[in-house]
Order: structure tokens, then sequence, then C-alpha cells
């Protein structure tokens, strides 16, 4: 149910295996990398049971790729949800179309350090975070209980179906099981839990709307 390895079914690993292919500027006539990027991550959605969308293609690749351009432009586990949602919509997404994209959380995982602030000393009244099912946090809290030496210990962001892409992660938020700050968040803010109760009663809702959204990206 819960994973203590960084191998997992999840999009950063399999656009890791992408090879490295010269710059469409550099190559004219040869697709850019950011397209190729795109259409993995499509055919991996597919690949697990999600919505097959067209790609619209395109796209050229930048000339500098520097990390620190990276912070700022993602959202982290930690932020605020106002901010994130600042920032999907200074993207172009709106508030429905940014739940419908995280909903990527179905397949995937993340490492311990991004939620052990939610297990061990959350606040002076509670050791972890009571927004946590009970026994979800027990797990969790086994499963990062040495994540300081071992900094690959991490946890599947669907801890139900982890290796499918569904509407699950939704229903994981309205039962507690919701692993980030930010998942959680999203099933109890005004703005954004209509559409997690939405995708979570209909997954079909679901698809359509993640497939809209990223035909955006």
């Amino acid at each position: 149910m819960l994973k203590s390895t960084s191998p997992s079914l999840g999009m950063p690993l399999t656009l890791s295996r992408v090879p490295r292919l010269p710059s469409s500027s550099s190559v004219p006539g040869v697709v850019s990398c950011s397209d190729i990027l795109a259409t993995a991550a499509r055919n991996l959605v597919t690949m697990v049971g999600g919505p097959y969308y067209r790609v619209r293609l395109g796209r050229k690749d930048g000339l500098v790729s520097n990390a620190s351009l990276v912070q700022g432009n993602i959202a982290q586990p930690t932020m605020p949800l106002s901010d994130i949602i600042s920032l999907f919509d200074s993207k172009g997404f709106s508030v429905q179309e940014m739940v419908a994209l995280v909903g990527a959380h179905t397949i995937g995982f993340s490492h311990c350090k991004e939620f052990s602030h939610r297990l061990f000393n959350f606040s002076k009244t509670s050791k972890t975070d009571p927004a946590y099912y009970p026994k979800y946090a027990e797990g969790l809290m086994k499963l990062c209980a040495n994540y300081t030496k071992d900094p690959t210990m991490s946890a599947y962001n669907d801890v139900m179906t982890p290796g499918k892409f569904d509407n699950m992660y939704y229903k994981n938020l309205q039962r507690g099981l919701g692993l980030l700050t930010t998942d959680q968040a999203l099933s109890v803010d005004r703005r954004t839990k209509p559409f997690v109760d939405l995708y979570a009663a209909n997954e079909t809702a679901f698809f359509e709307a993640f497939a809209h959204a990223m035909r955006k990206s």
C-alpha cells in the first residue's frame, strides 16, 4: 500500500527515459524536445488508464536551461493554496482546470521530506496532522521513520490505486488520504472543494476536464 523505494509508476520516471535529442532550433525539421515530452506524458496517461487527448505540436525549445528559473514557476507541496491558484492563473488556467490537472497525482509518488511535517510534531496538541485518516498517518509514520537517513523514502500519491489513472485521488481527499498539504487543502477550500467532489463522483467529468486542460498546456 505504501512504498519505500524510488522507482514507481509515475510520469517523472517515464519521462526520464526519453532520450536526449538535439534542439529543434539547431536541427531544422526535427521535432522539438518539448513536443516529445508533451506527447510522452499523454502516452503515459493513456497507458495507465487515463484519457487520450490530442497534443498540439509546434512547441519550440528554449535556448537557456537554468534551474534557478524554475522556482516560482511550479507549485511547491507546502505553498498556500491561494498562491497555487495565483500561479496557475498566471499560466492561463482557471481554478477548475487547476484541480483537474492536480488529479495527475493519481499516479506517481512523493518523498517523505515533502510531507514529514504532517507526521512528526505537527502541533502542540497533535503529533500528526488531524486531517489525516488516523490509520493512514500511522502507516506513513512507520514508512518515513528513517527518512532523514534515507532521502529516497517515499509514498504513493494515491495509496489505493497507485498504478492506475482514475478518479481515486479525489475520493482519497474526501477520506483524509491526501498525502501532501496542498492535496488535502483542495478538499476543504470553498474555491476547490466543489470540483474535488465533482470529480470524485464522476470519473468521466474528471477525464474530460483533465484532457481539456492538458490540451491548453
